[in-house]
């Protein structure tokens, strides 16, 4: 059965939802896009930031909302990263983050789920579905802060957000693909 996040979290028992903040020093998000049609070019975001309000009883119930900032990009090139972070790409001044609002979450069994919302880039929002795998169960670490972690990925279409930007090959083909792969890995600290 599906169950709407907004909905589910309003309706879940008084005392069941914990808030839960991304910590950015241990959560990344990742990409790889193709490059020349050859190979894979890939890059990272770091600094994310969000809240989790889990709801214990029933993860199905929960909301998630991320903030990733797009400056952040690292490709491992200067010169590529100063292109991606202009209007050709990102436009990282007018538009310096991207946001992730979750609006249903199943449970695709044990540690797994589907959690679909809207991914919005260059103020262009779009409904994307997060395979997430391995929800870890609640963990304290060493200074007493209970911490949970999970991975997740997708595939978007660059140019659905805006992301346009190309050059025609002399081969045939073009220098940057559309098909864009995000990975995340999360870390939640319990508030």
């Amino acid at each position: 059965m599906t169950t709407t996040a907004s909905t589910a979290a309003n309706t879940a028992a008084p005392g069941t939802v914990t808030t839960w903040n991304i910590d950015p020093a241990h959560s990344a998000a990742e990409f790889k896009v193709k490059h020349m049609m050859i190979s894979n070019v890939k890059g990272k975001f770091t600094g994310l930031s969000g809240v989790l309000k889990l709801d214990e009883t029933d993860y199905t119930h929960s909301v998630v909302e991320a903030s990733i900032p797009t400056a952040s990009i690292s490709t491992g090139d200067d010169k590529r990263d100063g292109h991606l972070k202009s209007a050709d790409f990102f436009d990282a001044e007018k538009f310096p983050a991207m946001t992730f609002k979750s609006k249903n979450i199943d449970s695709d069994g044990g540690p797994n789920y589907t959690v679909t919302g809207d991914l919005t880039i260059r103020g262009v929002a779009k409904s994307v579905t997060l395979a997430v795998e391995d929800v870890s169960q609640p963990s304290k670490d060493p200074w007493g802060n209970t911490r949970i972690g999970l991975s997740g990925s997708t595939k978007i279409n660059r140019k659905d957000f805006g992301l346009a930007w190309n050059s025609a090959l002399e081969t045939g083909g073009v220098l940057v693909g559309e098909e864009v792969t995000i990975s995340l890995d999360i870390e939640f600290v319990k508030a």
